[in-house]
């Protein structure tokens, strides 16, 4: 393989690696991944790949992976100069530069899908696209105002799997809780109510939609009013509510579960 040894680490193609933060779109839609474990994950997807920042360590452990893809630019550096690259301590010796694949069409998603309503953290971003892809639910719907799967944290909190679901970005939940209903699916928002069901009673259909709500605020009544059915975890006396990655996880165990029992 053939490496450019940093020489500046102010040159110009170097800068999205310093520049490139959770809220920061590009022109040419990009990301930047970190850790070998995330990195190599995403090298093994179709995922165009426009360069990688290494250490010569990591550049040898995986030598075979990294030329299987045709990649422009294969940075060189040590790890003090990736760090004054990118302007703080890094605990990895690998970092990548891609373009975030196409988002979906609606009907392009598959028959299990988990939805974030006005979520605002990265990291819970990632950690329900982990879980999800751990369970076998492919498909992401997001708030265009919402951390994108492909944010830094949220790709490495997902340990890269957000890169195996089919992302679906809409603009108006109210909208488009109305199309998924059109389009099938039944619709549950994870919510504690007084006509909720708990998670033990629900009878989970082949085509399911599961709305999870802000980490403070939860889902609002406009939005509950259109869903099928809410659904609520059974907890002990005292206790309101989980974080919303934890009670994402649980519910879609449990409907994936009866899934696999009664179809």
């Amino acid at each position: 393989m053939k490496y450019i040894k940093i020489d500046d680490i102010n040159q110009d193609n170097l800068l999205v690696y310093k520049q490139l933060r959770d809220k920061f779109f590009s022109a040419d839609n990009s990301f930047i991944a970190d850790s070998p474990k995330v990195v190599n994950l995403l090298l093994g997807t179709e995922i165009e790949v426009k360069s990688i920042l290494a250490t010569q360590e990591y550049y040898e452990e995986f030598e075979e992976l990294i030329s299987s893809k045709k990649i422009p630019n294969l940075y060189l550096a040590s790890k003090l100069e990736m760090q004054s690259i990118v302007g703080h301590k890094i605990h990895h010796n690998c970092m990548m530069h891609g373009v975030r694949p196409l988002e979906k069409k609606l009907e392009e998603l598959g028959e299990q899908i988990i939805m974030l309503d006005t979520i605002t953290s990265t990291e819970n971003v990632g950690s329900i696209a982990r879980s999800a892809a751990a369970l076998g639910i492919d498909s992401y719907m997001l708030p265009k105002e919402a951390p994108h799967p492909f944010s830094r944290r949220a790709l490495r909190v997902s340990m890269g799997h957000a890169s195996l679901l089919k992302t679906y970005i809409y603009n108006d939940i109210r909208e488009t809780i109305k199309d998924l209903k059109l389009a099938g699916y039944r619709v549950y928002a994870a919510e504690i109510s007084e006509d909720s069901t708990y998670l033990s009673n629900v009878i989970t259909p082949k085509k399911w939609v599961l709305i999870m709500g802000h980490e403070g605020k939860g889902i609002s009544q406009r939005v509950l009013e259109l869903c099928d059915e809410v659904v609520t975890i059974e907890m002990q006396e005292g206790i309101k509510s989980l974080n919303v990655s934890v009670a994402a996880s649980i519910i879609m165990y449990q409907f994936k579960r009866d899934l696999l029992k009664t179809h």
